[in-house]
């Protein structure tokens, strides 16, 4: 009876097994190639008008720590990585020291 009992609850388990094997449905994926090229420069060598940004407020109170000059497609800017005590923040700006979006 144990054994009848046991070979009816494995077929049972075993038939369920195959039920949800054959629901799992498999997507693709698909990866695209990051486009963005980021290049380290020098704080120093960036635009006067960046640098006359990050001297107004609100940006001020931020210390400057690394800089980026980013392409995007068809979108170039500087991203200035920056830091106020413990706390640290990206910057984007144009070439005219415009914030991107």
């Amino acid at each position: 009876m144990k054994k009848l009992i046991l070979s009816a609850a494995f077929v049972a388990i075993a038939g369920l097994t195959a039920v949800n094997a054959s629901e799992v449905k498999i997507n693709p994926v698909v990866a695209v190639q990051d486009s963005v090229i980021k290049t380290p420069i020098k704080l120093e060598e960036l635009p006067e008008a960046v640098l006359n940004t990050l001297k107004s407020d609100p940006y001020k109170k931020w210390t400057p720590v690394a800089a980026f000059s980013v392409k995007d497609g068809q979108k170039s800017y500087f991203q200035i990585d920056v830091k106020k005590e413990e706390e640290t923040s990206s910057i984007k700006l144009d070439k005219d020291g415009k914030p991107v979006e």
